[in-house]
């Protein structure tokens, strides 16, 4: 087992990868009471065009989400129960990348552990059981299509992007569902959910050693080849239309702005560049920025602005979206602000201070068990560790954000999805 420590946090990491390919991650709180465990698999909405071999197999969309609702049937019943019997709080979910299935406890964990173990490796449900579920999804992706945030983020997707399956919901729509047999989801769950292709995250009052060895009792031992997956053509950097705009029932109208980023795919300089991102948009956009200092005194941005830099599927995607009663002024004012750091770079004592700040906020998020699995067993799927943040080779300088803002924040690359309220008819 490897032991990495983190001198400067305080923090230790035990790694493991087992002879059938399962990476294991524990980082151990011996002065807390709980522990939270994630079992995630590198499988996830977008991941619907693979091979295991000379074959190429297309799955319809939704069908990663669909097998994570199924995986809770167990032959002796459902497996949420069993660890809520055990006081413990289960859950997961589906992004366009990942599946992790987890929980929280404060007692019992290795048999918590097991359960989760046996569960996500062991696929049991019937064309029954798979029909049932149907209805409960359609009900799902029906919200979806009523909530103003899902519309404007999946028509942003589909305007910048013209091949990649990140353009689509990770739910699926009412009729790719419609084709999803016990079969399929017997043969993705095959495909995808061999040890080899997956991670097994613990934080918390635990001993490394019974992580591993749980695992290895539990789980299959020979190692299965790991899926191929296409996502299609390779993206062209601008965006496939610039502006995209629908009527909903919202009581002020909202945006999002978006741009494509050439993603880091692997290692260090992935997460490198997740922090570069991260401190460029927060440096030129936060709070407390003169930009939105600015359009908030003049009511053109509200409270609910917000930033990201997302990675999911071989994509990297800069968005900025809130309310606004004038959205093309909010464009305008971040092609502005875009253009001054080309000419002059970024305030340096400013960057500093978001870089303090952030900084502060990794450090504080260390004591969040839930969200450091989840990001523990994610990194491993991409060749780095996220507690690497908190080492000299992870260090941001002020030159490379305003690099990165320069590149990535132009007129060409950016495009606006728009929401505005419906019309009453009377």
């Amino acid at each position: 087992m490897q032991i990495k420590t983190y001198h400067s946090i305080n923090e230790t990491l035990y790694t493991e990868t087992l002879p059938n390919g399962l990476i294991i991650r524990v980082m151990p709180k011996p002065d807390f009471n709980r522990t939270f465990a994630v079992f995630a698999t590198d499988y996830g909405g977008a991941d619907r065009r693979f091979s295991l071999g000379s074959d190429w197999i297309d799955t319809p969309a939704g069908i990663a989400h669909y097998l994570e609702h199924k995986m809770f049937d167990m032959p002796d019943g459902n497996a949420m129960n069993l660890l809520a019997a055990n006081g413990a709080s289960p859950n997961a979910f589906t992004s366009s990348d990942i599946t992790a299935y987890y929980f929280e406890s404060t007692k019992l964990f290795r048999e918590n552990l097991k359960i989760l173990l046996n569960f996500v490796s062991t696929p049991y449900f019937t064309e029954e059981s798979v029909e049932k579920e149907r209805g409960i999804i359609g009900q799902e992706i029906g919200m979806y299509d009523d909530s103003p945030d899902f519309q404007i983020f999946i028509r942003m997707m589909e305007a910048l992007y013209r091949n990649s399956p990140v353009r689509s919901s990770v739910a699926g729509t009412v009729e790719s569902i419609a084709q999803i047999t016990a079969q399929d989801l017997y043969n993705c769950h095959k495909a995808f959910y061999a040890p080899s292709n997956m991670a097994l995250s613990v934080v918390g009052n635990v001993d490394p050693e019974l992580v591993v060895e749980t695992a290895l009792k539990l789980l299959p031992s020979e190692k299965a080849p790991k899926p191929i997956v296409d996502y299609g053509e390779p993206e062209p950097m601008l965006p496939v239309t610039k502006y995209t705009e629908i009527e909903m029932e919202v009581s002020a109208p909202q945006f999002m702005l978006g741009a494509k980023v050439q993603p880091e795919l692997w290692g260090m300089p992935r997460l490198h560049q997740r922090h570069v991102g991260g401190l460029a948009m927060h440096s030129l956009f936060g709070r407390s920025s003169k930009f939105f200092t600015t359009l908030y005194s003049k009511n053109i941005l509200s409270n609910d602005f917000d930033i990201d830099f997302d990675y999911a599927a071989d994509t990297a995607t800069l968005f900025l979206n809130g309310q606004s009663q004038n959205p093309e002024a909010v464009l305008d004012a971040v092609l502005a602000a875009a253009d001054e750091v080309r000419r002059n770079g970024l305030d340096e004592k400013r960057f500093n201070r978001v870089k303090n700040a952030t900084l502060g906020s990794l450090l504080f998020a260390l004591e969040d068990f839930d969200n450091m699995a989840v990001n523990l067993a994610h990194s491993a799927f991409y060749g780095y560790n996220t507690l690497d943040t908190h080492t000299p080779e992870a260090d941001v300088t002020v030159d490379e954000c305003a690099k990165f803002i320069a590149e990535n924040l132009t007129e060409e690359k950016l495009a606006m999805s728009v929401i505005k309220p419906a019309v009453q008819v009377l």
